[in-house]
């Protein structure tokens, strides 16, 4: 989880970090599968029907429509993806996206005043859902395809309105990374 430390500041604490579901993932497959198989398609059909003169030109035009199809709609949509991040800290909640122009949200947790979410039948299925902040700047915040959004919704209310200590120890809650080591080993 690199990415994130250089945001945080000394004594912040790391308790999530996710990029949006796995869903946004899916045309930009598709796209990728029907685009080379229809190149690979128009590439036989040139090859068997267009004279030696001019194959190599259709076949270079082939390459270059496929290349711009896969790049716009396939490598874009997944660098998009890559470069969202979605992070709660014991402080606050960040949003970071973009890729040329990058933008930013930081929501103090002590400026929180509702946290809600909402998932169709379809996202359930998935385990993803968008994810609704109430914060005191006003409207709503809302962010679409947080993947285990419920566990999400949890963990922000636990951090906002129980705060994060117990009362009873010194021992902060656990995170996802240490949740994980503790479970998976």
């Amino acid at each position: 989880m690199g990415y994130p430390e250089g945001l945080l500041a000394p004594d912040e604490r790391l308790l999530l970090h996710r990029h949006p579901h796995w869903k946004m993932l899916f045309w930009p497959a598709v796209t990728f599968i029907l685009a080379t198989a229809l190149a690979g398609f128009a590439g036989g059909l040139a090859w068997r029907h267009v004279g030696d003169t001019a194959r190599t030109a259709v076949l270079i035009a082939i390459a270059a429509v496929w290349a711009v199809v896969v790049l716009w709609r396939g490598v874009g949509p997944v660098i998009r993806w890559g470069s969202t991040h979605f992070i709660i800290t014991d402080r606050r909640v960040l949003v970071r996206d973009g890729v040329l122009t990058h933008t930013g949200i930081d929501i103090p947790m002590n400026r929180i005043a509702s946290v809600q979410f909402r998932h169709r039948l379809f996202e359930r299925l998935l385990g993803t859902g968008t994810l609704i902040i109430d914060a005191a700047s006003g409207d709503p915040l809302e962010y679409h395809d947080i993947p285990e959004v419920e566990h999400v919704h949890a963990l922000l209310y636990h951090e906002v309105f129980e705060g994060s200590r117990d009362p009873r120890s010194d021992r902060q809650p656990e995170s996802d990374y240490e949740r994980g080591q503790r479970d998976y080993g």
